[in-house]
């Protein structure tokens, strides 16, 4: 049977920045064994797949795939999908804000889209789940030879190492610079000791130092495990982070950071992310940036 599907390079305004997305707007039929094979066919950090939704008070239901396995969530699959279902008149545009509800893995995922002349520009998706820590968290010494890195390489004082559960699971890692965090090289052997014990499916180091002067945050994201030796924007480790910055701050209100991600590969991507602090407690996070289309096509798939 023949589907058709679209690409998009996602937090980018332009093509050949952000990250790579194959979207399947009409994927009723495929199995969960032809959506894993058409995912490692691409070979994307995700490919998402649109169906009929089976929660009240959703609009539609996606399933999102790495090469290797399923995620409950995934951040810049869950942008690039209503960009991509907003241009092509899916989504119901009302004004310059609509809004739609996502059914993924992990819940029902609220999205705001952002329209100029009727034309999506900006989405955002609200996080379904605030950040838990888990425990244990691996030794800073086994973390920094995973990465090819010293131990001073690592912050101290209040930033330290920490698994953040967001829906998505990923290990936490500050880094004191730009040069640090342009040296890293992964050692499998250590990386595998390292995260093995771990729930996460990736590392998100960060540094506060920045290649651009309109951003807060420097990162990568690495997750070899799940087929992605790294990722140019990640929106699932975005929120993480928003999780666990928004943990340092002691005040109530809202918090604001412009993320920038995917330099060291040539595919500059930049991440508006939001969190909202009450009592004490994050109570929301937001995540969102710009998509761009980039292809269409057909693939027949045979049946299973």
């Amino acid at each position: 049977m023949r589907y058709r599907f679209y690409t998009l390079d996602v937090f980018s305004k332009t093509v050949f920045g952000g990250n790579p997305l194959a979207v399947f707007p009409d994927a009723e039929g495929l199995s969960g064994t032809q959506m894993q094979q058409v995912a490692k066919e691409f070979n994307l950090s995700e490919t998402i797949f649109v169906f009929n939704p089976t929660l009240e008070n959703t609009d539609f239901k996606v399933r999102i795939f790495t090469p290797s396995s399923e995620l409950p969530f995934a951040g810049h699959p869950t942008v690039g999908v209503a960009h991509l279902l907003a241009s092509l008149g899916r989504i119901r545009m009302k004004g310059d804000e609509s809004r739609i509800v996502l059914e993924e893995g992990v819940g029902a995922v609220p999205v705001l889209i952002r329209s100029e002349n009727g034309k999506p520009q900006f989405v955002q998706f609200s996080a379904a789940k605030m950040p838990v820590f888990p425990n244990p968290v691996p030794s800073s010494s086994d973390i920094a030879a995973s990465l090819s890195l010293d131990n001073s390489d690592l912050m101290t004082g209040k930033y330290q190492q920490k698994v953040v559960d967001c829906g998505v699971t990923f290990l936490i890692v500050p880094l004191r610079s730009l040069a640090v965090i342009e040296k890293i090289r992964i050692d499998s052997s250590h990386w595998k000791r390292t995260m093995k014990d771990l729930s996460a499916v990736g590392m998100y180091v960060f540094t506060t130092e920045t290649a651009q002067q309109s951003s807060n945050i420097h990162a990568r994201m690495f997750a070899p495990d799940e087929g992605i030796l790294e990722d140019p924007a990640t929106g699932s480790a975005a929120t993480a982070l928003a999780g666990y910055l928004a943990d340092l701050v002691n005040v109530d209100g809202p918090l604001h950071w412009v993320l920038e991600q995917g330099f060291e590969m040539g595919r500059p991507s930049i991440i508006d992310v939001e969190a909202d602090r009450k009592s004490g407690k994050t109570v929301a996070i937001r995540v969102g940036g710009n998509s761009v289309i980039v292809s269409e096509g057909t693939i027949d798939l045979p049946q299973i």
